[in-house]
């Protein structure tokens, strides 16, 4: 399966990674040994703006890349800022597939997310093993049947970092183990809270918003 290739871009002072790594990048999705993932995932970057609506919000992504292997990700992923390297405001995100990091996308509309509020000392290792466990499925078996995990984001706080879960349907979330499931995956690490909230039920949700199409 051939890698989709992004173009690179930055986002105000922040760099994603250098140009000068996409040749190694799109080498490592062509390997012949690539092991495929079970879809797509793509890696966004934002940088929030106080007051914002949702265009204003969706004017500020910056696709980063698409990876469909186990090599294009672990690529993308040591190529990239570390974690601990972005400033307040910014935020990384993994969303699967095509959907946007917006509560808006059609795709996402329905859903909400688990927010993990973190020490910044262990944030790395916190989103490092939500992203593994994502990509390989194991969040799936932590929710329930029916719903669908939609993504990953982390954002850099002054203080303490925001992790957060994407899931497709808010209605089911009540049933999902993922709370103590993710508990017990980061064992060892104290997370400060973990609580969930439907995208719907934020003041600044503005309903679905369909992709574009270009013609």
């Amino acid at each position: 399966m051939e890698e989709e290739k992004e173009e690179i871009h930055e986002n105000d002072e922040e760099t994603v990674f250098p140009v000068e790594k996409l040749k190694e990048i799109e080498d490592d999705g062509a390997n012949n040994d690539a092991v495929p993932l079970n879809t797509a995932w793509t890696f966004w970057l934002d940088r929030s703006v106080k007051g914002a609506n949702a265009d204003e919000f969706e004017a500020s992504l910056v696709k980063i890349y698409t990876v469909e292997t186990v090599q294009t990700f672990w690529s993308v992923f040591n190529h990239i800022k570390d974690v601990r390297q972005l400033k307040e405001k910014y935020t990384y995100h993994l969303m699967r597939g095509t959907r946007r990091p917006m509560w808006e996308d059609e795709q996402n509309c329905r859903g909400g997310n688990w927010r993990i509020k973190s020490h910044k000392r262990d944030t790395p290792r916190i989103w490092k093993e939500l992203l593994v466990a994502a990509i390989g499925e194991q969040l799936t078996e932590f929710i329930n049947e029916g719903d669908e995990i939609g993504g990953l984001s982390v954002s850099p706080r002054e203080y303490d970092d925001i992790i957060q879960i994407w899931n497709t349907r808010a209605d089911l979330h009540d049933k999902a183990s993922i709370e103590n499931d993710v508990r017990r995956l980061l064992s060892g690490v104290q997370i400060i809270a973990m609580f969930y909230k439907a995208f719907s039920t934020h003041q600044a949700f503005s309903g679905t918003k369909s992709r574009k199409v270009s013609k």
